[in-house]
């Protein structure tokens, strides 16, 4: 009895141990949620902006004819953007996003098309290595605070690949695959094509109200081959800030759980170290009362 008591309070200090490290694992992520809904906020102006001048340029010119608007008639080859985080305690985030990610390489597959993956983060380089995937390009290091630098290489290869041919290990296609930060309980696997950009012809008036009037010195060409490769980034930038928040969300969620559970264990375990000491107790009374019965009985034993 003694022994068992003993283990039931070991379990106890080892599970109080465990829910003091995902407590302060819950605190962070509270203290740094914040931050990160703030940098999604700050970014979308600049997104906004953008976006409009693109439209304004391409419906201002006649005949729109850029690398990165033009379709593919027969695809081949697709890069998959995939962003997952550098580290866990984040519950089902990374798996979430990496089961999406299998959906759409299995749907490219089902069209002919072969997908090639570009992972950003440790848990999807470490998910592709274990698996024997090759994958074309990674990053790592940045997925809770990404900076413009670190979009900036993310397009920078992206273009590359999609520059290049097909036959000669370019790609036809990019999509992106990343969880969308909806609230602080919610966060949304999105898969998109980012590349080529779809033009859609509309009489609707825009929801961001007229779109500006400009003149383009030298050509609406040339500022079209300027401004793409920017929206790109600030797509994928945009993600990546959305990804971020998405992640501490579901990490201080994961954290919150886990510390919940913890102290429900606790109560448990406490529960049952009370009945065992109080079935000890009971068994030393018990003990005493026999000893002193068979000490009477002895003397009186005696006396007669």
């Amino acid at each position: 009895m003694a022994a068992q008591l003993r283990a039931i309070r070991r379990r106890i200090r080892t599970v109080q141990s465990t829910a003091k490290i995902t407590r302060a694992q819950e605190l962070i992520a509270s203290s740094r949620i914040i931050r990160a809904q703030q940098r999604v906020r700050d970014a979308r102006p600049y997104d906004r902006e953008l976006t409009r001048a693109v439209t304004a340029v391409v419906s201002r010119s006649a005949d729109v004819d850029h690398p990165l608007t033009r379709p593919s008639p027969d695809p081949r080859r697709s890069a998959v953007l995939i962003l997952t985080s550098d580290r866990g305690f984040a519950g089902g985030y990374n798996a979430v996003v990496l089961r999406e990610a299998q959906g759409l390489e299995a749907m490219l597959e089902g069209r002919g098309v072969t997908p090639v993956p570009f992972v950003s983060g440790r848990k999807g380089i470490a998910w592709h290595s274990f698996r024997d995937l090759h994958v074309a390009g990674q990053w790592s290091g940045f997925s809770e605070t990404p900076s413009h630098a670190n979009a900036a290489a993310i397009t920078a290869a992206l273009l590359e690949a999609f520059a290049a041919p097909a036959g000669n290990g370019g790609v036809d296609e990019i999509y992106l695959v990343y969880n969308e930060f909806v609230s602080m309980l919610t966060q949304r696997p999105v898969a998109r094509r980012l590349l080529p950009l779809e033009i859609e012809e509309t009489t609707e008036q825009p929801p961001t109200g007229p779109l500006p009037i400009f003149e383009f010195e030298p050509s609406a060409q040339e500022v079209l081959d300027a401004l793409l490769p920017w929206y790109v980034e600030s797509r994928i930038f945009q993600a990546l800030l959305d990804a971020a928040a998405a992640e501490i969300a579901a990490r201080r969620r994961a954290m919150q759980s886990a510390t919940d559970n913890a102290n429900e264990l606790i109560d448990s375990l406490t529960l049952e170290a009370n009945k065992a000491r109080q079935a000890e107790i009971t068994q030393e009374i018990a003990e005493i009362v026999g000893g002193a019965n068979a000490l009477a009985e002895s003397v009186a034993g005696s006396r007669g």
